[in-house]
């Protein structure tokens, strides 16, 4: 009997195509999880059972948060990257590495196909396509739910007419969760209006005094919360998950361009991930020079467009990756940041390489670094070519 990988959430999809690959297609069916850092032991566990109770041969949790952090996640940090402004790239940053791990899995295994339960209309078929393709180009691709093109109700008839029984309720939501945010996809998110009801996302409102809490940076790196350090940035970053998610923090719905050229919305909740960027981004602004914070979001945006379209593997991400670690040598320092219900405030930060140093002067009161000829000199010559254009140009009527 020929193997089949199927990467394996346990949700809607991914159970759809455990039970066709093997009723239908008469495949011998590994599942695998590839854990991001977004699922609890019990969770594991029953999506093991779930597995297991849809016929599949062998279950495997895969995981890859420290690999997945490593290689992406603090390469977001040190970018500050959001896409459009908004997104921290929650689930599209991790499945470029669940990918690679299905990949080597597949390798493993020996199988024959490898499968994904990604539909025809997203980014994710994309990026597991590609990751597959350049990895194990030997492996044939199997799709169900986008060859054919299944729509969420049909797929809940098909699981109920084999006996599964799952919560369909809460199936009406596309679920993805990981260490770097939870995205949220339904009905509501397929209009351009319509917001996510409350009860949409999985973690509710349940703290409501105000929390003060002091981040600790290393070289860019979140090392610390208030008095204690962490052996690695995945533990603190799950630990002000624990902090800040209960504030009901890091909300949105993101809208952008897909990879095949239609516009996607999504929501998604992403507590930590949103506070860590704001208060590594106020760090920055306080220890590096204006054309380093420049360059950095020329090269940041880019990056972050790159990964978000599945290109992790592509030689041009790791050329970026030297420059934004190279930024971070004086990226060290506390960062002070209030949590409330439903909103954050990066409040303030304190570093030996803070430039904002008294000891040049204070903007808009005092210098101590220049005298006022200095400054007359300067502004002559720093404006002395606009001068020149408009002179020979004739253009001083401009201003009036």
């Amino acid at each position: 009997m020929k193997k089949v990988v199927l990467a394996f959430s346990g949700g809607l999809d991914t159970s759809y195509c455990a039970i066709y690959l093997a009723q239908e297609l008469g495949l011998e069916v590994y599942s695998a999880i590839v854990d991001t850092g977004g699922f609890s032991e019990e969770e594991l566990k029953e999506i093991e059972r779930r597995a297991y109770a849809m016929g599949v041969k062998q279950h495997t949790h895969l995981n890859e948060t420290e690999h997945f952090y490593n290689s992406c996640i603090r390469y977001l940090v040190f970018g500050n990257i959001l896409k459009n402004n908004t997104y921290p790239l929650s689930v599209s940053a991790e499945r470029v590495t669940q990918a690679i791990a299905i990949a080597n899995h597949a390798k493993a295994v020996g199988a024959d196909y490898v499968a994904h339960g990604s539909t025809g209309a997203g980014n994710d078929q994309v990026r597991f396509d590609m990751v597959f393709q350049a990895l194990i180009p030997e492996v044939e691709i199997i799709t169900p739910i986008r060859d054919k093109r299944l729509s969420r109700e049909e797929e809940i008839t098909y699981l109920k007419e084999h006996g599964v029984e799952m919560d369909f309720q809460k199936a009406q939501y596309s679920i993805n969760k990981g260490i770097w945010g939870t995205s949220v996809g339904g009905k509501e998110t397929l209009t351009s209006h319509l917001p996510l009801p409350e009860e949409a996302y999985p973690t509710q409102l349940s703290k409501t005094e105000p929390e003060h809490v002091t981040l600790y940076f290393e070289k860019g790196e979140l090392k610390g919360i208030n008095e204690q350090i962490f052996e690695h940035p995945v533990q603190a970053i799950q630990h002000l998950q624990e902090l800040a998610a209960p504030f009901a923090i890091g909300r949105d719905i993101h809208v952008g361009d897909t990879i095949i050229g239609i516009k996607g919305r999504v929501g998604f909740e992403a507590a930590a991930p949103m506070v860590i960027i704001k208060a590594h981004h106020l760090l920055e602004k306080h220890v590096l020079t204006k054309w380093q914070l420049y360059w950095k979001d020329q090269l940041s945006a880019w990056y972050g467009n790159w990964l978000h379209e599945g290109q992790l593997l592509d030689p041009t991400m790791r050329d970026i990756e030297a420059f934004l670690e190279s930024t971070q040598q004086n990226v060290t320092g506390k960062v002070f940041v209030q949590l409330a219900p439903y909103h954050f405030q990066v409040q303030g930060i304190e570093s030996a390489h803070d430039l904002m140093s008294d000891k040049f002067g204070s903007y808009g009161e005092m210098n101590r670094a220049w005298t006022s000829d200095d400054v007359k000199g300067f502004a002559k010559i720093f404006g002395n070519q606009t001068k020149m254009y408009h002179t020979v140009n004739n253009t001083a009527e401009w201003a009036d």
